[in-house]
């Protein structure tokens, strides 16, 4: 069975991504949860969650920031409300955390999301036994070793269309630099700021900084609308658009666009032609500004450094 989670920026973005055939919405408040496309208030996330409930689709909070000592007091009475409204599972890479949800009254459904380091099935399995329902594979892993993952006892969620984040520090990396030139400056996504390389003038890596740090992303974004049928061959059927540089109906767009394609897999009717018509429509959609590609999808494992 295919699953396609898509993030959501608004209340009604949801509503739209819901109605369009998306499976399950991915959502989250900045205190607790890493680059999300917006920080949705307690009655925002409680609207979400029954909306998709009531037409049979479910909801995933992130909860996976680094979680400090201030933030670990805190998350408890998080839990509780996400539990109270039937939160269907938060995505967690804090073990602390998941210490935390041993005891019965906080434990949640979790997705185990701990960024670089999810590369191999028996680490999958292992946080099975703590109650993991499935988990988030690194960006870094090629197709060849996804594809050795998919022995995992739970469903490896999968990035196929969205920005790829390549570092993240806790530390406020940005202010601290206009503070060191004496200069007050915005440091939001919304400023759209980026780094390029010295003698690189093709780099553009978008940066911003927020409650949980500073994050840095990678040139392109990834777009492997294409492969599809390969990931589904394999069993790699958890699939997930994020629209954090892709807003709006232009990312609805995108995201039917691969409804469009789940659908024809399932029927037996996807085929590279029409991988590469609805990567066509894809590209309309994206951003102009941003560029796309297949990150380390097909680099064979020895090309990734």
């Amino acid at each position: 069975m295919i699953e396609l989670l898509a993030t959501a920026e608004s209340f009604e973005q949801a509503k739209h991504l819901i109605d369009c055939g998306v499976d399950t919405i991915y959502i989250g408040e900045e205190a607790y949860g890493l680059r999300l496309p917006y920080s949705f208030s307690r009655e925002e996330q409680r609207a979400v969650i029954a909306y998709a409930h009531a037409h049979g689709r479910k909801v995933t909070v992130a909860v996976n920031a680094i979680l400090h000592n201030e933030q670990i007091k805190t998350v408890p009475s998080y839990l509780t409300f996400l539990k109270e409204n039937g939160v269907d599972r938060i995505s967690v890479g804090d073990t602390g955390l998941i210490q935390l949800m041993k005891q019965p009254d906080y434990y949640i459904p979790f997705i185990y999301d701990a960024e670089t380091i999810v590369t191999n099935h028996r680490q999958v399995d292992f946080w099975a036994k703590f109650g993991a329902v499935g988990a988030v594979a690194a960006r870094e892993v090629p197709f060849e070793e996804l594809q050795m993952m998919a022995k995992a006892s739970l469903p490896i969620e999968v990035l196929v269309y969205g920005a790829t984040c390549i570092h993240q520090s806790k530390r406020k990396l940005m202010r601290n630099y206009f503070n060191f030139i004496e200069k007050s400056e915005d440091v939001s996504r919304q400023r759209d700021l980026f780094l390029s390389e010295p003698k690189g003038d093709d780099t553009h890596y978008s940066i911003y900084e927020d409650c949980n740090g500073t994050h840095i992303f990678a040139n392109n974004e990834l777009n492997l609308l294409p492969y599809l049928g390969q990931l589904a061959a394999v069993n790699l059927t958890t699939w997930k658009l994020d629209g954090l540089y892709c807003s709006g109906e232009s990312f609805v767009s995108i995201a039917k666009l691969f409804v469009e394609a789940r659908e024809a897999i399932k029927a037996g009717l996807w085929s590279e032609a029409l991988g590469a018509q609805l990567d066509r429509a894809l590209r309309r959609f994206h951003p102009a500004k941003r560029g796309l590609d297949t990150g380390f999808f097909l680099l064979k494992p020895d090309q990734v450094k």
